[in-house]
């Protein structure tokens, strides 16, 4: 009793336990719709829609499990098992929601059929169609996790890891870590603590092409620098030349003081 005890408290061994419901349990439920189809009985289509609905609800228990479960069975699979488990979590995570809408047909097909036996024949066929769906993909998620442990199932490589898309039983734990992890300040100390050698490495560069500016800067300063002091000679030359010219220009106009004596008559 202990060890039946032990086992029970465990949520892979659960998982284990109840996981074929959802899938030879359906299978099962799918013959017997097919049975009620055939003997267009009544209480043979309620009991199969009975069956449907219980191994079609049977999925929660399996999912809720084999999650609690996840981080135990990932610590004792080799690599290529815990890429089968993380693909195997994935297909769950995604598909789950079909095996929750069987059972609710499932659960009103019931209540129909009892009401109005007419539809019974309806119902059968139209659950049948959904519980054959959900039963193949039933049959996809249990694929992967038959490759989780079982090596001599593995006759293809492993499926991309899906590490990151999984929500175990301490995701909302890791989530906040990685939040954490991801804050500026977090950020902020970690290039403290282990980005100073790129950062030393980083600065040397950044130093050189600042000396590069700083010198191309000094030259075009200094271009300009020896422009302006062209120009100014220029112009302190311009300003030396015109008034050279000035009195030349003026002299045939106006008379010198020798010219006025020689054009003087004598007395």
């Amino acid at each position: 009793m202990n060890i039946l005890r032990q086992h029970l408290s465990d949520p892979e061994y659960i998982h284990i336990l109840i996981n074929p419901l959802p899938v030879y349990g359906l299978a099962v439920g799918m013959l017997a719709l097919v049975l009620a189809l055939i003997l267009r009985n009544q209480r043979v289509t309620i009991a199969a829609l009975i069956l449907v609905f219980v191994c079609a609800l049977s999925a929660w228990p399996t999912y809720h499990y084999g999650e609690s479960a996840y981080d135990r069975v990932k610590a004792v699979s080799d690599p290529a098992g815990e890429q089968w488990l993380d693909e195997h979590m994935a297909r769950g995570e995604k598909m789950i929601w079909l095996f929750y809408v069987l059972a609710g047909v499932a659960a009103i097909g019931v209540g129909a059929v009892v009401k109005w036996p007419r539809t019974s024949f309806v119902i059968a066929v139209g659950t049948l169609v959904l519980g054959s769906a959900t039963l193949g993909t039933g049959g996809y998620i249990a694929y992967a996790g038959g490759h989780v442990r079982h090596k001599e199932f593995r006759f293809e490589p492993p499926p991309v890891s899906r590490a990151e898309e999984h929500h175990h039983g301490g995701e909302h734990q890791h989530g906040a870590e990685q939040k954490m992890e991801s804050s500026p300040a977090a950020q902020a100390e970690h290039t403290g603590h282990e980005g100073m050698p790129q950062q030393g490495a980083s600065e040397a560069p950044k130093s050189d092409e600042e000396k590069k500016q700083l010198e191309a800067s000094r030259l075009q300063l200094e271009a300009s620098r020896m422009q302006l002091e062209a120009s100014k000679k220029q112009l302190e030359a311009a300003g030396v030349a015109s008034p050279s010219a000035s009195p030349g220009a003026s002299s045939p106009a106006s008379p010198t003081p020798e010219q006025k004596h020689e054009h003087h008559p004598p007395p």
